[in-house]
């Protein structure tokens, strides 16, 4: 029977691990622009930083939601990818208990 569920958790596993790799792309984007080592007026970087915000602004919208800047300085990244971590763990060891 748990033979049937591990392809299951194993596809959560890597959806998680992918929106995890989104998370850590943007925010290593932002700090590059912040840092004036990428131009915003680069299109390509606008384009992919349109897209990573799409993808993440909702769950950070709602992590603010409850967790608030702490001194002026935005956490919720951070706070999804602990988050991430988290559910990926507990999907990989449930996936190891169904074998």
């Amino acid at each position: 029977m748990g033979g049937l569920f591990e392809p299951f958790f194993y596809i959560i596993g890597i959806v998680v691990d992918a929106y995890f790799k989104i998370v850590v792309v943007e925010v290593v984007l932002h700090w590059l622009i912040h840092f004036k080592v990428l131009e915003v007026s680069n299109k390509y970087a606008q384009k992919v930083m349109e897209f990573l915000e799409m993808a993440t602004q909702p769950v950070y919208e709602k992590i603010r939601a409850k967790v608030p800047p702490i001194a002026g300085f935005d956490i919720s990244p951070f706070v999804l990818m602990l988050i991430l971590l988290f559910v990926e763990r507990i999907v990989y060891r449930i996936g190891e208990m169904l074998l």
